[in-house]
């Protein structure tokens, strides 16, 4: 059992997670080192070494922990017809897990560079792909799958859009929601007109 001198092993993980995340958004990944992180902790490097071994491990780590529910959503999404409902809830799904992580896509977009270059970057490249496929009909016109993929990186645009803008996070998560969801429902009106 965890006690206050003693935290378990996973809450360790998470604490050290979120500390590498804030100051790779703070400094950048490059200029992050591992004595750093082990500072901001009040730990040891041998205690840091203990759980990850270097930063990559601990970014992938996190990337990790965010595509497990990506993924989960691809399977689901896999398994449905897709109509128009079911390509909605993809993107109310996605919602969740791009707001319920929204450090880690922020650091993704402001440090492309580095993130291009390492595993975190081609997993996530994979997942935005696999879900961009689910969301567009391949024998659509050209005009309604690009109103689909665009569905998805309005959500990522409008994230990053918003936050310089004043007003309720859920007001902002809503309007961003009902903006991808409007392209995804004009791509089916384009495909049954056409």
């Amino acid at each position: 059992m965890a006690t206050p001198h003693h935290p378990r092993r996973g809450d360790t993980r998470r604490r050290i997670q979120q500390v590498a995340l804030q100051l790779f958004a703070e400094h950048g990944y490059e200029k992050t080192s591992l004595r750093e992180i082990a500072e901001r902790l009040e730990v040891t490097k041998a205690a840091l070494y203990y759980h990850f071994k270097t930063k990559e491990d601990i970014l992938s780590s996190i990337a990790e922990d965010l595509t497990r529910p990506i993924h989960e959503l691809i399977d689901w999404a896999e398994s449905q017809p897709r109509t128009l409902e079911v390509k909605q809830e993809v993107l109310r799904r996605y919602s969740d897990i791009l707001w319920n992580s929204a450090d880690l896509f922020r650091f993704i977009q402001e440090n492309q560079a580095t993130v291009r270059d390492l595993t975190v970057g081609e997993t996530f490249r994979n997942s935005m792909m696999a879900l961009g496929n689910l969301l567009k009909d391949p024998e659509a016109p050209m005009a309604a799958q690009v109103r689909s993929v665009t569905a998805l990186f309005a959500m990522h645009a409008g994230m990053f859009v918003t936050q310089n803008v004043e007003g309720d996070p859920e007001e902002k998560r809503a309007a961003i929601l009902e903006v991808a969801l409007d392209l995804v429902a004009q791509a089916e009106t384009n495909v049954a007109a056409g």
